[in-house]
């Protein structure tokens, strides 16, 4: 049990938090890169959980049974789409990380708004005080990025930011409706629990990779409607600058090689340190005006766009947090789970802010840091406090009944 929790938490913060570093590096050097960044991540998560819910058959691959029917995932499918896509979008309008990570924090006052308005729901005063305070700290960290830089003139950058700031509330009006789907579709058909037993646990995933599959795999067709600007991120990545990777060859490997690498033919000794080959031998120890390569002290020198691997550490660590965030929804009740990630946007915010991780200058650019922190402080205070009011609500409605 331990070992299975501290397995969730690891997912949590370090994939998540790492997630964030990997995304502002990405997006600092190519703004634009939103679609293409949203369709890795959802092709990887896709691919990792076909072997747990597809089957080969006799008439060729099918999908495994499910705890809840294929219609109902389909409208939370488009919207989960929708809300991935235009988060990563809001990039391309001059939205700095810190700002991103506390805008979106702010999605309990529309699923607030959006409860009362169309789920009947009531609030107590503490929640309803809980989420002004989450909604005066959104607007501090909006104002402390609203300014425009030096280099840019005021014109064009407000209006952009703007923009960015609108897409990032249309994203948050998205989230809030499809919390209330989910909500529903697990009213209907139940929360069923982690792991299963007898022959359900052998036909069925547990629910949360159910969920998770789904939703990634159901959208992968809908990014047919964003191609020709996948098609043109694809080409500003692989036209960027060049990373070397140099690899140790074996000298069992080395050995076997180096009748091809000795004179003669002269041809095939020479050393381009500037080579733009995909693959190629080198050695590092050599001088750079050397011509041939010491066989005896051989490297692999891999090449690839420098985005690459940022882009490759996103997929990958996107997966983890998925996972953890899922794992622990399973775990842990409702508050913890909030508590936990409240703590994890934190280490994210300190990592981006503090150490500068993942951007090319030490601090974020064009952000008053008094009105960003304080921002953060309201936003983190006031979703503590709806988390602790909506506990103690619960727990006063089971004592009544």
């Amino acid at each position: 049990m331990l070992a299975e929790w501290l397995t969730t938490v690891s997912f949590v913060f370090g994939g998540c938090c790492s997630n964030a570093i990997t995304l502002e590096q990405l997006t600092s050097q190519f703004p634009r890169a939103g679609s293409l960044i949203t369709f890795c991540q959802f092709a990887i998560i896709s691919i990792q959980g076909l072997r747990r819910h597809v089957e080969w058959t006799s008439y060729g691959p099918r999908l495994k049974p499910r705890r809840i029917p294929l219609m109902p995932y389909l409208i939370q499918v488009v919207l989960f789409y929708l809300v991935s896509l235009l988060n990563n979008a809001a990039f391309a309008y001059r939205i700095p990380m810190a700002v991103h990570i506390i805008f979106r924090s702010g999605g309990l006052v529309v699923s607030m708004i959006l409860g009362w308005i169309f789920a009947g729901k009531t609030y107590t005063a503490a929640q309803v005080m809980s989420v002004t305070i989450v909604t005066l700290g959104v607007v501090f960290t909006t104002l402390s990025a609203s300014e425009p830089s030096s280099n840019m003139m005021h014109e064009s950058s407000t209006p952009m930011y703007l923009t960015g700031i609108g897409i990032l509330t249309l994203a948050l009006v998205f989230s809030g409706f499809l919390g209330l789907v989910q909500d529903y579709t697990y009213t209907t058909y139940g929360r069923q629990p982690n792991s299963a037993h007898g022959s359900d646990k052998a036909s069925h995933a547990p629910a949360w990779q159910e969920s998770m599959f789904y939703l990634h795999f159901l959208a992968l067709p809908m990014f047919i409607t964003v191609r020709k600007d996948l098609i043109s991120q694809f080409h500003a990545l692989s036209k960027g600058p060049v990373a070397s990777y140099t690899i140790t060859v074996p000298p069992s490997i080395s050995a076997t090689i180096r009748p091809s690498l000795s004179i003669p033919p002269p041809s095939a000794n020479l050393l381009h340190p500037k080579s733009s080959s995909f693959l190629s031998f080198t050695n590092v120890e050599t001088s750079s005006t050397s011509s041939f390569i010491d066989t005896d002290n051989l490297f692999l020198r891999l090449q690839l766009p420098a985005a690459c691997f940022p882009l490759f550490l996103n997929t990958i660590t996107q997966l983890l947090c998925a996972v953890g965030v899922h794992r622990l929804t399973t775990q842990v009740s409702s508050l913890t789970v909030t508590l936990i990630l409240v703590v994890r946007k934190a280490v994210s915010l300190i990592f981006s802010v503090v150490v500068g991780w993942g951007r090319k200058t030490g601090h974020p650019e064009n952000v008053n840091m008094n009105m960003m922190w304080s921002g953060a402080a309201l936003v983190m205070l006031g979703t503590l406090g709806y988390s602790l009011a909506t506990n103690a609500k619960n727990s006063k409605k089971r004592k009544l009944e």
